[in-house]
């Protein structure tokens, strides 16, 4: 068995799609960051930016697949493929499920690329990060512990906050790009995103929703495009101030209820575990766990010790 990396989405959702599909629900999240990288090509599978320019491989998406058949090299196609995954600079790994040695064997692989983390299921995260520590002598910490939950039967938050969701306009763009930031602060994002570009593509299909209270936007909730079937509702954010009337429980709902008409036979979500408010509306909403996830995090060991010295005062 091996593992056969590319930097040309196409070929791998021609190799690995398949297998992706059949567990559509456990890899919703690599089909449909696979998607958005086909949709929207950062760079072309020769590795040149839009203006024909070479650019830094390790600043490229990364995809692969792990076959039953010895690997032959990037390009090979042998075998029947048995797990699967993307790396998308600045973010982890995001691996499907796979046995702790193809996961192993994955890291060494990958030996030579900068990477912040993995983001597997506990056992697969953890071979991993412990044979990339072993290769780099980094140090792996957890950065986060998450819940898929799939939609089971909608139903509406009782009692019902004030106010009503509206699909925003380009004139939105503004805040919600201020308010993706804010999300992705508090939640503690590994790497970062252009939260603009964002704002455009998800507004280009709708993806995007407003609760409104007294003619003023309270709460903003997203979902991804139809893959496979598949919608993934977030990111779901509410200002502070406006917490705990709610609206993220209505904003959430509505979403669902938008990807359900619009012929979703999945509607999913993932969770913060650390987050029992969260983890409670959205049961109160009808969904119901599937699965526990992990983030793990790479600190270099250098790094570290500077940290640890600032925080002592030495330096």
């Amino acid at each position: 068995m091996g593992w056969v990396t590319t930097g040309d989405v196409v070929e791998f959702l021609e190799a690995a799609g398949s297998f992706l599909r059949a567990e559509r629900v456990r890899n919703t999240i690599l089909l449909t960051v696979s998607e958005t990288a086909r949709i929207h090509p950062e760079h072309d599978a020769a590795g040149n930016d839009a203006a024909g320019n070479d650019a830094d491989p390790a600043k490229l998406p990364l995809f692969g697949w792990w076959t039953d058949a010895p690997a032959a090299g990037n390009g090979g196609n042998g075998g029947v493929v048995r797990g699967a995954f993307l790396q998308t600079p600045p973010f982890p790994v995001l691996l499907s499920a796979v046995p702790p040695e193809a996961a192993a064997e994955l890291a060494a692989t990958l030996e030579g690329r900068p990477l912040r983390g993995v983001n597997a299921h506990q056992e697969v995260a953890s071979a991993f990060a412990s044979a990339w520590s072993d290769n780099t002598g980094c140090e792996v910490g957890v950065h986060l512990r998450t819940r898929l939950y799939r939609l089971a039967e909608l139903a509406a938050p009782d009692p019902p906050p004030d106010g009503a969701p509206r699909t925003p306009g380009d004139e939105d763009a503004a805040l919600l790009a201020e308010w993706l930031e804010a999300f992705s602060i508090e939640v503690n994002e590994i790497g970062g995103s252009d939260h603009a570009a964002q704002v455009r593509d998800r507004l280009s299909y709708g993806g995007l929703t407003l609760w409104e209270s007294g003619g003023a936007p309270v709460c903003l909730a997203g979902r991804t495009r139809q893959v496979a079937g598949m919608v993934r509702v977030g990111p779901v954010y509410t200002p502070p101030r406006w917490r705990g009337r709610g609206y993220a429980s209505a904003a959430t709902a509505e979403v669902s209820r938008v990807a359900l008409a619009a012929g979703a036979e999945e509607v999913l979500l993932f969770t913060d575990l650390a987050n029992p408010v969260s983890n409670s509306i959205y049961q109160r909403i009808g969904y119901r766990q599937v699965e526990d996830r992990v983030v793990l995090t790479f600190i270099e060991l250098l790094l570290l010790l500077v940290n640890l010295a600032f925080r002592a005062g030495v330096c």
